[in-house]
């Protein structure tokens, strides 16, 4: 069986999109050429790999299965350059990392400093991504590794490493009236306005979920913010309430004398590892920068503060 990997790469180009005429102008090339290499293809294969509908092309069995192989084989040739690359050019690698929010940016920033320090050699770019946008990035090989929440249903091409665990609690100013409490119930922040990151996101869901348990209204939420250093600084000088990590409080509370409230009621955690796509291509700095996080999360923990 004979078949030219450039009709493969031409193939590619029009299972994405769906359409000859946009694939052979994004190719730079004549649709009658772009047709004729995708008959070539399938007269080498002896399948029919797209067929014609009113909006262009689709794939047959055939054609999702070779897309399938195709995107893998292109991925595989794009690992194997870096791999050369690296060797070549006798450096520790190209680092590309995609971060969640919160403290996994500590533990990543301990992590890039001792590259810094230890692998001047190497290079590395972190990139801030909603953890699906992460996923997608990792199996499309635009990032080497993420560090998210972990979840049972990762997909099938990732494998996963266990960090640490998040424990969420209630927070607020050192100067709070209620931070002078010894015991707190859910029933003592009823009247409590909140500010959090978003409304819909995991811990103001959990917050919401013990309110409407206890048979309370839902918390008052006054302010909304993603960035974290605007909600602890308004924490800190107002007297609203939020929902953090313990560990960012505490390290917060070096600087913006924020506590954590003896809340009963409410509880929350969740695991945060790190993902990178199965069988990968990883630069030779990838394995230290690994250990290093698994070192700064190992040093943060609650029992080691």
């Amino acid at each position: 069986m004979k078949y030219r990997f450039r009709d493969i790469e031409y193939f590619t180009e029009v299972a994405e999109r769906g359409n000859v005429g946009r694939a052979a102008e994004a190719l730079g090339l004549s649709q009658p050429a772009l047709s004729k290499s995708l008959r070539r293809l399938e007269t080498s294969l002896q399948s029919k790999l797209v067929k014609r509908v009113s909006r262009g092309v689709e794939l047959t069995a055939a054609g999702r299965e070779l897309f399938a192989h195709a995107h893998r084989l292109r991925l595989s040739l794009d690992d194997i350059t870096r791999s050369v690359m690296d060797i070549s050019q006798g450096r520790s690698g190209h680092l590309r990392i995609g971060s969640g929010t919160g403290f996994a940016l500590y533990v990543i920033a301990a992590a890039c400093a001792d590259v810094v320090t230890n692998a001047p050699g190497a290079t590395f770019k972190v990139s801030p991504m909603a953890r699906n946008a992460a996923e997608a990035a990792l199996l499309n090989g635009e990032i080497d590794l993420s560090v998210m929440t972990l979840l049972a249903s990762a997909h099938k091409d990732l494998v996963t490493e266990h960090l640490y665990d998040e424990v969420f609690a209630i927070c607020a100013s050192a100067n709070h009236p209620l931070a002078r409490k010894k015991r707190l119930a859910l029933t003592d922040l009823v009247n409590e306005k909140w500010i959090v990151s978003t409304e819909w996101a995991s811990a103001p869901r959990q917050l919401k979920q013990a309110f409407a348990d206890a048979g309370l209204p839902a918390p008052r939420i006054t302010a909304q913010s993603e960035s974290q250093t605007l909600r602890n600084t308004l924490l800190a000088s107002t007297r609203l309430l939020s929902i953090a990590n313990t560990r960012i409080v505490r390290h917060a509370a070096q600087q913006s004398a924020l506590v954590i409230l003896p809340v009963s009621g409410f509880k929350y955690s969740r695991s945060f590892g790190i993902y990178r796509r199965k069988d990968a291509y990883l630069p030779p700095i990838a394995q230290r920068f690994i250990v290093m996080l698994k070192n700064a999360a190992r040093e943060t923990t609650d029992d080691g503060r």
